[in-house]
C-alpha cells in the first residue's frame, strides 16, 4: 500500500475533475437550472455523472464507498452512490441518443445488444432488491434557504425485460438530481481538506 495520497500525477487530475464538478454542482442545484433548456440540462448532468464516475476509480474514494456499502446508513446509500450513479453515467454515455432526462430509457434488448455489461448487471441487481423488499428508497432534502423539505423516491426497476425502463421512473430529474449531486459532493468532499 502506498503511504501518501494523492501523488503528483493524481493531484493534477483531481484538481481538474474537482474544479469542473464543483462548477457543475453550483449550476445544477441552483433553482434556475430547471429553467435551462432540457437538452442543456441533460448534457450538464451527463458531464457531472461522468466526472464522478471517473473519480470513483481513485482508491481513497473507493474506500469511502466500500465503507458505505458495509454497514453504512441509510441502507443502500452505498449502492446508490456507486452502482446507481455508475448505471446512470453508463446509460447516458453508451446511449447518447436522447435529448432530455425524461426521454432516457433502457430495456433488456438495448442493454445486451452487443454484450452484457454494467448496465445489464445493475438492472439484474435491481430486480433482486425488489425481491428482497428493498426496491424503493425514500429521501428528503431540506433547503435551508427556503426552509422547505422536498421528498422524492429512488425506485429500482422491478421488471427487466423487453419493456422500456425510463430513467425518470428510477429517479426524477429535478429533486432527484439535487439529491444525486449533493450525495456525490458529500463523497467527493471526503478527500478535501477545508481551510479553517
Amino acid at each position: 500500500m502506498r503511504e501518501k495520497y494523492p501523488n503528483e500525477k493524481e493531484l493534477e487530475v483531481l484538481d481538474l475533475f474537482y474544479n469542473r464538478f464543483y462548477d457543475l454542482f453550483d449550476e445544477i442545484i441552483n433553482d434556475n437550472f430547471k429553467k435551462e433548456d432540457a437538452q442543456l440540462r441533460l448534457f450538464k448532468l451527463k458531464e457531472a455523472f461522468s466526472i464522478y464516475k471517473e473519480l470513483l476509480s481513485y482508491d481513497p474514494i473507493k474506500w469511502v464507498i466500500e465503507g458505505m456499502k458495509n454497514g453504512g446508513r441509510p441502507p443502500l446509500e452505498g449502492v446508490i452512490a456507486d452502482d446507481l450513479f455508475s448505471f446512470i453515467r453508463n446509460l447516458l454515455s453508451h446511449f447518447p441518443v436522447f435529448k432530455t432526462w425524461d426521454e432516457v430509457f433502457i430495456n433488456k434488448d438495448l442493454a445486451t445488444w452487443s454484450k452484457t455489461g454494467q448496465i445489464d448487471r445493475f438492472l439484474n441487481k435491481s430486480i433482486q432488491f425488489n425481491e428482497e423488499g428493498k426496491g424503493e428508497v425514500k429521501y428528503r432534502i431540506f433547503d435551508n434557504k427556503k426552509k422547505k423539505m422536498s421528498y422524492f423516491t429512488i425506485k429500482f426497476p422491478d421488471k427487466y425485460d423487453s419493456q422500456n425502463i425510463y430513467l425518470k421512473d428510477i429517479v426524477s430529474e429535478e429533486t432527484g438530481m439535487k439529491f444525486c449531486m449533493i450525495l456525490m459532493k458529500k463523497i467527493l468532499d471526503t478527500q478535501i481538506e477545508l481551510e479553517q
